[in-house]
Formats: C-alpha cells, sequence, structure tokens
C-alpha cells in the first residue's frame, strides 16, 4: 500500500510575525482609543438601561394587537415604496453598469465617469437622500421611493458593471468575426451572461430595501417607520412590539421567497 507524505510547512519568517503582532496590537489599540475617546458616563447608562429593560422589554412582548389593522397598512406601503425604488434602480443601473465596465468602451474617460457616478451616488445613506427628497416632493411615500431609487442604483450599478467585466468577450468577439453587428453582439453575446446575476442581484437588493423603507418614515418618507416614531414619541411600548413583530415576520418571509428564487435563477 502506498504511503504519501505531506510536504512541510513552510515556517512563518519573522518580519511576519513581527508584522502581524504589530498590526493585532495597532487594532487592539485603537478599540482603546475609540472607547476612551467617547465621552459617556459608563455607570449611568447601564443603570439607565437596566431600568428601561423592565420598564420597556416586557411590554414588547405583549403587542397591541388593536393597531394590527393600521399596522397591516403601513407595512404593505412600505413593502411598495420597496418594490417600487428596486425596480427602478433595477432598470437606471443597468446603462451605468455598462458606462463603467471597461470592456464595454474604449474611452476610459467615459468609464472613469460611469464609476465617478456610481461612487457620487453611494456616498449618500438613504437617510439622508430621503430627507433630501422629503424636502423636495413633500413628507409622503414618493419621497421614500426616490430615495431606495436612488440608493440601489449606485450599488447596483457597482455590481451591474463588475458582472459585464467578469463576462466571456470570446463568446462576443467571435460573433463580430462572423459578422454580427454590436446590437446583435449585445442581445446574443453579452445579455444571455449577464441576465442571470442581473436578476439575482436585483432581488437581493430588494431584500435590503425592505429593510431599509422601515425606517426611512422616521423622517417622512412614508411607511412603518412613520409609526415607528409616533409610538417611540409617545412611549407607546406595546405598539412598538407589534411593530417590530410585523417587520421581523416580512423580512424573514422576503428573504425566504427571494433566497429560493435566486438559486433557480442563478
Amino acid at each position: 500500500m502506498a504511503t504519501y507524505t505531506l510536504p512541510p510547512k513552510r515556517k512563518k519568517s519573522i518580519v511576519k510575525r513581527l508584522k502581524h503582532i504589530a498590526i493585532f496590537f495597532a487594532v487592539i489599540a485603537l478599540y482603546v482609543w475609540t472607547f476612551l475617546g467617547i465621552d459617556i458616563d459608563w455607570g449611568r447608562a447601564i443603570e439607565r438601561a437596566f431600568n428601561n429593560f423592565h420598564r420597556v422589554i416586557p411590554k414588547l412582548f405583549h403587542p397591541n394587537w388593536e393597531a394590527a389593522g393600521e399596522v397591516t397598512v403601513k407595512i404593505i406601503e412600505t413593502i411598495t415604496i420597496a418594490f417600487a425604488g428596486s425596480f427602478m434602480a433595477a432598470i437606471l443601473a443597468i446603462p451605468l453598469g455598462f458606462l463603467a465596465a471597461q470592456n464595454m468602451s474604449r474611452s476610459r474617460f467615459l468609464t472613469a465617469i460611469g464609476k465617478w457616478i456610481l461612487s457620487a451616488v453611494r456616498a449618500f445613506p438613504d437617510i439622508i437622500l430621503a430627507i433630501l427628497f422629503v424636502v423636495a416632493v413633500g413628507p409622503n411615500a414618493f419621497a421614500g421611493v426616490l430615495a431606495i431609487a436612488v440608493g440601489s442604483t449606485g450599488m447596483l450599478g457597482k455590481l451591474y458593471s463588475e458582472v459585464v467585466e467578469s463576462i466571456d468577450m470570446q463568446v462576443v468577439e467571435a460573433m463580430e468575426a462572423n459578422g454580427a453587428n454590436k446590437v446583435q453582439a449585445l442581445f446574443y453575446g453579452v445579455l444571455p451572461q449577464i441576465i442571470p446575476e442581473f436578476l439575482s442581484y436585483a432581488i437581493y437588493r430588494f431584500e435590503i430595501d425592505i429593510r431599509a423603507s422601515s425606517i426611512l418614515g422616521i423622517v417622512g418618507a412614508g411607511g412603518i417607520g412613520t409609526m415607528i416614531i409616533f409610538a417611540a414619541n409617545n412611549r407607546n411600548w406595546n405598539e412598538m412590539g407589534l411593530i417590530l413583530l410585523a417587520i421581523i415576520i416580512v423580512v424573514t418571509v422576503i428573504d425566504f421567497v427571494s433566497a429560493r428564487i435566486r438559486r433557480k435563477i442563478v
């Protein structure tokens, strides 16, 4: 019976070990400096948290079922905001993704513009975009849709550009060598390779947007966030418990369904 001998493990050099040790202590020092720089009275904070735990947490586990109708309406509005915003972003991100893909344009200037646009859009958190659109179009669900659409366009555009850059260009080159024009190469050589991943990323982004749209109502952009801020201001923790339960159920169901769909697509 043949025996196999594994090659000896390479010994780490002293320089690498010292580098790893230095990185470890640098991270520890960064955390220590961060916590020391926070001006918090930890004793008072822990005491308040302990007192609020006994006063608030038990009420969260006894939801106010009388508000179930209003919560259902707001949850449906939240899902609608997320879906509309994600759908708009999935469409708007396609041209930006192609523009930012290096293998789709011979002009580095255009590619740089596409990447800059996507980076600029991703720089703004959804809540900031919601505040801007609430000022622009008023405190309504449409402001939430626009905030979700713009915020998701930046991320989807980046993901789309990476998908486009990873396609097999030999297929496109073979089609062009056989007389296919640019449009034919796009529809029959590029799109079949990218559509499954485009759809998968769009569905995944919809999962994220469900969570994002849950808090946009805090700044007046519609959805269940409006009820959250009212319940918190009125110290209505029983209603808050029902709201949190509804959000957990909706997010869990959508995560499960979207995961099944993405597995079948890819």
